[in-house]
């Protein structure tokens, strides 16, 4: 009996070691490299292939120049109902980003998100995820959205590099 009770409490600490591998505390994303990375306690545990804004290089600085902003920022609220399947909001603007935009007398910009493909449209990932088309946010596939969303918790940070 009593080695049954061991065995039994190995088997479920693994159970809760894994599934909280599956949860991730940081988000990276390696612009030049197209790249989207899930960290859990410093481990890397996945990683997707991105479609950014239609014009990447450099960090953004003002609403329509379609760039994907570099920084740190928070995963801070999601969107299960929006235009594209399911979005993760990206914290940006953050203040120092909107003081800068302000001095140009420009708008910074907003609602940039981790996303999926534009609904009804899923089917043409193999086609939109070869280029850069988004205004600004960081698309990924459905499926991959969908790994995305059950594993980045609210509040989860996320650092955008060029």
């Amino acid at each position: 009996m009593r080695v049954a009770s061991i065995m039994v409490m190995v088997v479920l600490a693994g159970s809760v070691s894994a599934a909280a591998a599956d949860v991730a505390d940081r988000v990276v994303v390696h612009k030049e490299r197209r790249l989207l990375q899930l960290f859990h306690g410093g481990q890397l545990i996945r990683e997707y292939a991105v479609a950014l804004g239609g014009n990447p290089v450099g960090h953004k600085r003002q609403e329509g120049d379609e760039r994907t902003p570099e920084g740190l920022y928070l995963l801070d609220w999601r969107n299960p109902g929006s235009g594209y399947y399911k979005s993760i909001h990206v914290s940006y603007p953050a203040p120092e980003d909107t003081k800068a935009a302000v001095a140009n007398g420009v708008d910074p910009g907003g609602m940039i998100m981790i996303h999926g493909q534009p609904n009804y449209f899923g089917w043409l990932a193999f086609l939109t995820q070869r280029f850069d088309w988004t205004n600004g946010c960081i698309a990924v596939t459905n499926a991959e959205m969908e790994e995305i969303w059950t594993m980045v918790p609210n509040n989860t940070p996320i650092e955008i590099k060029p």
